[in-house]
């Protein structure tokens, strides 16, 4: 399996995991504009949480969740921005949260939700 077939199973697995176990509503997912793409956009009660997720075959090179740096977190931001403006939602709270995900033999996958995993100053 290639990286990008396993960040694909990893992002079903992740809306999975935040509409079965968390209780969320996905709105959108692979948000795109000409910023770039946020991974999935979703509603966990009157709160809008954009969300990344992050995909590893291993931890060799360190947590998924490490990948986000400072400038995934800007660019993140930045399309949070455009998704608020194109949809005149800027009243609305909002929140940025990471979600590792790493296949097990035995279980599919082991997801790792981080919420608040970055706030923009």
């Amino acid at each position: 399996m290639n990286y990008k077939e396993l960040g694909m199973l990893g992002e079903n697995a992740a809306a999975d995991f935040l509409c079965r176990k968390k209780g969320y509503t996905i709105v959108c997912r692979n948000y795109r504009s000409s910023a770039g793409e946020i991974d999935m956009i979703a509603q966990d009660g009157n709160t809008l949480v954009f969300v990344e997720v992050k995909t590893r075959k291993t931890t060799e090179y360190g947590r998924p969740a490490e990948a986000v740096e400072r400038r995934k977190q800007h660019k993140i931001a930045i399309m949070a921005k455009s998704y608020l403006a194109r949809y005149g939602l800027w009243s609305m709270p909002c929140r940025f949260d990471v979600v590792e995900v790493m296949p097990d033999c035995r279980t599919g996958f082991v997801i790792n939700h981080i919420i608040h995993a970055f706030i923009l100053q």
